[in-house]
């Protein structure tokens, strides 16, 4: 159990609901991975709308709203606001975009867009680099949530700069830290997890994979892997071998001769 936007949830794993073959098969997947949350976008495809909405309601779920596609604040306050009105819920997975060929998030618009939601009681869930400066920042101005990428959206390289996500979990021990984009494999995942990060947001490895009900059944066991390994501690890394086996009292025995 653990407790993310004022909410105690048991999976750590959250789920887009986007690039599914078909509705039937996002529903399926999201039963399989056992989610609590999912992200939606209110750009849907219109022929698809009212299904997906009617699906949506009888999913036993958390809703969280994103603003994915802006590129401005005042397109990602208005999308917030709608949003907020639709699914009448404060969560927002905050999303502007800085560069339309690697999906980079805009550092200076994401810093004054989460302070303006934030002033209007909103629960922001920010998708960002993982750049501690800016991390910083979004902790300052009041986010006890951070969505830093592994890598850039829908890659599925998984992580690329291990050593800074290390450097935000250690320096926001209290913060949720949940990895948003980049994860490609189970793997992945549980690397991530094992780092001690806190949960992750999956779509398109899920979406796009051969069997999406099976990959997100994958998915749900390996974050839950991942985090069992991370609180049973690993042994310590070593620059030498060590057997695992005493030789001590082993008969016939001795050392290499010199």
């Amino acid at each position: 159990m653990w407790k993310i936007g004022g909410k105690k949830l048991k999976s750590r794993l959250m789920l887009g609901s986007s690039l599914y073959p078909s509705l039937e098969i996002m529903k399926k997947s999201i039963k399989e991975s056992k989610t609590e949350i999912i992200t939606v976008s209110l750009r849907r495809q219109k022929k698809e709308n009212q299904v997906f909405w009617n699906i949506l309601k009888k999913i036993n779920c958390i809703i969280l709203p994103n603003t994915s596609g802006c590129f401005s604040i005042k397109e990602t306050i208005l999308i917030a606001k709608m949003a907020r009105e639709i699914f009448e819920t404060n969560y927002i997975k905050l999303e502007i975009i800085g560069d339309d060929y690697n999906l980079q998030p805009n550092p200076f618009l994401l810093l004054k867009a989460t302070e303006k939601l934030i002033s209007m009681n909103f629960i922001v869930f920010p998708f960002c680099t993982d750049d501690l400066v800016l991390c910083n920042h979004l902790v300052n101005l009041g986010c006890d949530i951070l969505m830093p990428w592994g890598s850039p959206i829908g890659s599925g390289k998984g992580i690329l700069n291990t050593e800074s996500l290390k450097t935000l979990r250690k320096r926001f021990p209290e913060i949720n830290l949940i990895i948003d984009a980049g994860i490609g494999k189970p793997s992945h995942a549980m690397q991530a997890m094992e780092l001690g990060y806190d949960g992750l947001l999956i779509n398109s490895a899920i979406a796009l994979s051969h069997n999406p009900i099976k990959m997100a059944k994958s998915f749900s066991l390996a974050v839950k892997s991942g985090r069992m390994a991370y609180k049973a501690g690993f042994m310590p890394e070593r620059s030498f071998a060590s057997p695992s086996t005493p030789i001590l009292g082993t008969p016939f025995w001795r050392k290499n001769k010199k």
